[in-house]
């Protein structure tokens, strides 16, 4: 089918955003799957649950030795999230902070990090209070203003670290022109992008210039909120050949069983994507216009700052939506309180709609001063829209709201 055709079919919201990238549900189902690699000739993927893999002779092998350097199910999931990426390669970790650090081990002491300001908690806190301690130089700056980042950059800086959407204020940052900003500066800078929120479906940062896609696979790669998982992806071999090193060198490598389960995510994920955005932006269309919201951050609104960045950098927006409640915490908590469909947890992504408090629980190792600079104040609240039916979503957002602003008799 034409992608243009295709765009028509699913609706109006689709439209003006970049066009689907080309065969993605074809590359999902088959690259990496061809069930002539195994001698079962089975379509779906075996477990290769083996630690060690017999050798002809000594050092000899069909090319696998050890599972933790090399697994044939992780090699299949690495080759479809590499196809999804628009990437020649990809490594599969244990978890997207275990990303992180394996990313950040290609730095030495003394080199230095720029970083998106606004970033996941868990990265925030990883670069201040480890990074750091092992001489590593970190510095944040917003990304989404070029004079910022271009000023943020020095002699020693060898990785800028964005985050688009950022974890939780929603800033999209423009990655083609902060790459070529940055790679003017210095082209040996590794530009890093956390592609978590977006997915490879609606986003492809190595297109757009950055050297290095990562994701928290926990997410919307994998979307069923029962593995924890990182990915990597790059199209540069220097990169590729020093990450496959580091990947078993540092040894922080997911289960067979975890590779398959995301394996099996990806089949969906074009899928889920689409309905993830479809009741995402009517969630946000229906929290802008009621009078108990004080703002609504949805990179799918037209009042979202980077709105035409948005459309000119993605396919479409993901589930997450962050919006300040009007009153004070005591407002924010009797929300979250009161939902009946959505829980109150961290983690997002996933087919199920999930609430938190980011001052109180996924961004409270930020310092406080931090989260006030970037906005994370206690009436703030996101939302990770699921799968449901987008009438019984707005239902529940529509009577929490009730019961934290009660109308007065």
């Amino acid at each position: 089918m034409d992608p243009k055709q295709k765009q028509e079919e699913q609706g109006d919201i689709f439209s003006g955003f970049q066009k689907p990238f080309k065969s993605f549900a074809t590359d999902a189902i088959h690259v990496g799957q061809e069930p002539d690699q195994w001698k079962s000739m089975a379509v779906v993927p075996p477990i290769s649950l083996s630690t060690t893999f017999k050798q002809f002779g000594p050092g000899q092998h069909a090319g696998y030795e050890y599972s933790r350097s090399g697994n044939p199910t992780r090699n299949c999931l690495e080759q479809a999230v590499a196809a999804l990426d628009g990437a020649k390669y990809c490594i599969a970790v244990a978890s997207g902070l275990a990303a992180t650090v394996t990313l950040t081990h290609l730095l030495k002491a003394g080199d230095g990090i720029v970083s998106m300001d606004d970033v996941y908690g868990g990265t925030n806190r990883y670069f201040q209070r480890i990074a750091t301690e092992f001489g590593l130089k970190v510095s944040f700056a917003d990304c989404t203003k070029p004079e910022l980042l271009k000023a943020a950059l020095k002699p020693n800086t060898k990785m800028v670290w964005l985050e688009t959407p950022t974890n939780p204020m929603m800033k999209v940052v423009d990655i083609k022109a902060c790459s070529e900003l940055v790679h003017e500066h210095n082209k040996d800078i590794v530009v890093v992008v956390d592609n978590t929120f977006m997915s490879a479906y609606f986003q492809r940062p190595l297109a757009v210039g950055a050297d290095v896609c990562m994701y928290s696979a926990t997410k919307y790669m994998n979307g069923h909120s029962d593995v924890v998982m990182g990915l990597v992806s790059t199209n540069r071999e220097d990169l590729y050949d020093r990450l496959k090193f580091l990947q078993n060198a540092l040894g922080g490598v997911p289960s067979p069983f975890d590779c398959f389960l995301v394996n099996r995510g990806l089949k969906t994920l074009h899928v889920r994507m689409e309905r993830h955005f479809k009741n995402a932006l009517a969630a946000a269309k229906f929290l802008e216009a009621d009078p108990r919201v004080e703002r609504v951050i949805y990179p799918g609104l037209p009042s979202h700052p980077q709105y035409e960045v948005v459309k000119r950098q993605c396919t479409g927006c993901p589930g997450m939506i962050t919006f300040y409640i009007k009153g004070k915490l005591e407002h924010a908590s009797t929300f979250l309180q009161n939902l009946k469909m959505f829980a109150i947890a961290e983690s997002l992504g996933g087919y199920e709609s999930l609430a938190e408090h980011p001052a109180i629980m996924t961004h409270a190792s930020v310092p406080e001063k931090e989260r006030a600079e970037l906005g994370i104040s206690d009436t703030l609240i996101r939302l990770s829209v699921g799968l449901e039916d987008k009438e019984d979503i707005i239902e529940d957002l529509d009577q929490a709201l009730g019961a934290a602003h009660p109308k007065k008799n």
